[in-house]
């Protein structure tokens, strides 16, 4: 058996999860229920609407990957599997500093996890193989500073993230639709 080149590694990424779509979308997601929570609760709940919510990403992106047929794990011997997780873990360790920002300023933690998140997303242009990351990750780390202008709350910072990942969300479905050929 033959090692899996670059580009059929990327094509196993998009297709197994939706081109990356799912987890964009349930990201989208947990930071709206944050948003919620904030104006609802309080602003260190949105923390833990965010912190716990983060914890589902994934489980959910593959759920939503089967539910859209697709198998939500990637082909054994996938060489850009090691990448993706390595990713997850530098997110993982940048937790605690925006936890322990939030102890400050509950804000601090959501301008935080933009700027942590919007860099994730730029690997995700090698892991998947499509340059709508590179916007995804630039437009997700501009908005931290615009936030940090802004002075902006808890709930507008949480929406701002829901609004841009489900935006890029149904980008990423839709071209995830065009590359297997279904009609939009």
């Amino acid at each position: 058996m033959s090692e899996m080149s670059v580009r059929e590694a990327q094509a196993d990424m998009r297709h197994a999860y939706v081109g990356g779509a799912a987890g964009v979308f349930a990201s989208g997601v947990a930071w709206l229920v944050a948003g919620i929570v904030g104006l609802a609760v309080s602003p260190y709940g949105a923390v833990a609407a965010l912190f716990f919510g983060g914890m589902f990403i994934h489980p959910v992106a593959i759920l939503l990957s089967k539910l859209a047929g697709r198998p939500g794990k990637l082909r054994k011997g996938n060489p850009l599997a090691p990448l993706a997780l390595e990713g997850t873990i530098w997110m993982l360790l940048l937790l605690p500093l925006a936890l322990y920002l939030a102890a400050e300023w509950a804000q601090y933690f959501f301008i935080a996890m933009l700027l942590i998140i919007g860099g994730r997303y730029l690997t995700f242009a090698t892991l998947y193989g499509t340059r709508i990351y590179w916007l995804l990750g630039a437009v997700v780390a501009a908005s931290a500073f615009a936030l940090i202008a802004l002075k902006a709350s808890v709930a507008t910072a949480a929406f701002t993230g829901a609004a841009i990942e489900l935006l890029f969300a149904l980008l990423l479905f839709r071209l995830a639709r065009r590359e297997t050929g279904a009609t939009s």
